[in-house]
């Protein structure tokens, strides 16, 4: 509806102005909201190891694509949490044998104290935690929890889901591949017989033995060495935060294994996407894209 005016120009009503308002409104709502979106998603891909170029795709996927890593030519495990679900055996010998000694006023540790004090850490650190001031008394008792936990192993010790599936695509495409773990090396070799990958693993690398162990880069930079293969075209599995920040230290995507550890403090060492395990459709979806860039580089 138009209304004329004193000097014969028609102009719209109060009805229709009332009318348009809602949808330049509704406009300007919808502007605002793009912006903000991606906004948000310049933020994250700016916070994350994402390597792939296209930013919509790679937030609404949930992950980061590997197809920068083609030809692929290695792939690192860490052990504990990652080959396998061995946390609670830990967590077990732990609280067991520090309830023994009264550690703890004889009050259990928490889950929460062996995920941040424990988990994916090296033993000497560990020892250092448990009993500030006697380094001596720290190793001796966690030599002795090593024990308790290999003796548990023997008999509980299981495979990650989809652990042989994994294995078997990496045979199939013949990749290199080699175990990076803080665990003593006796554990590191009875938890990779146990699971039957004594013949898969060309390399076993023990941050003990290293200068430093995880998570300074230094175990899987000698992992790559052992291998003689390019940082460039490997990729790491890992189930902590130290293990995590190590592989990304090393300058290689991790791919993050949300085993036992919470999501968010994972996240927060930048792992390239997180999986449950190796089951988890996230995965097979971009090693089949990793698959079709190594085909297509090949052509």
């Amino acid at each position: 509806m138009t209304v004329s005016s004193e000097n014969g120009v028609s102009s719209p009503s109060a009805a229709d102005q009332l009318n348009k308002k809602p949808l330049a409104t509704g406009f300007l709502t919808c502007f605002v909201i793009e912006i903000l979106v991606y906004r948000h998603i310049l933020l994250y891909h700016s916070q994350s190891t994402c390597t792939c170029h296209s930013l919509l795709s790679c937030c609404v996927s949930g992950q980061s694509s590997l197809t920068g890593l083609a030809p692929l030519e290695a792939v690192l495990f860490d052990i504990d949490g990652t080959l396998c679900d061995s946390d609670p055996l830990h967590y077990y010998a732990f609280r067991e044998m520090l309830l023994e000694i009264g550690f703890n006023g004889g009050v259990p540790i928490s889950e929460e104290f062996f995920i941040d004090t424990v988990a994916g850490k090296h033993n000497d650190d560990i020892a250092l935690v448990l009993f500030p001031g006697d380094l001596e008394r720290g190793l001796k008792f966690v030599d002795d929890k090593e024990a308790m936990f290999r003796r548990l192993a023997a008999e509980q010790l299981k495979p990650l889901n989809g652990l042989d599936k994994v294995r078997k695509w990496i045979e199939n495409h013949g990749l290199k591949r080699a175990a990076v773990t803080n665990a003593p090396r006796a554990n590191a070799e009875l938890m990779i017989s146990i699971l039957g990958l004594s013949d898969f693993f060309d390399a076993v690398i023990i941050g003990g033995e290293c200068e430093h162990a995880k998570p300074h880069p230094d175990p899987y930079l000698k992992g790559l060495e052992a291998l003689k293969a390019s940082k460039d075209h490997t990729f790491v599995f890992e189930d902590s935060v130290s293990g995590i920040k190590a592989g990304v230290a090393a300058g290689m995507p991790v791919i993050g294994l949300a085993t036992r550890n919470p999501e968010n403090l994972l996240m927060e060492a930048k792992p390239a996407f997180l999986i449950k395990d190796y089951e988890d459709p996230k995965l097979w979806a971009a090693l089949e894209e990793l698959d079709k860039a190594t085909s297509a580089r090949s052509v």
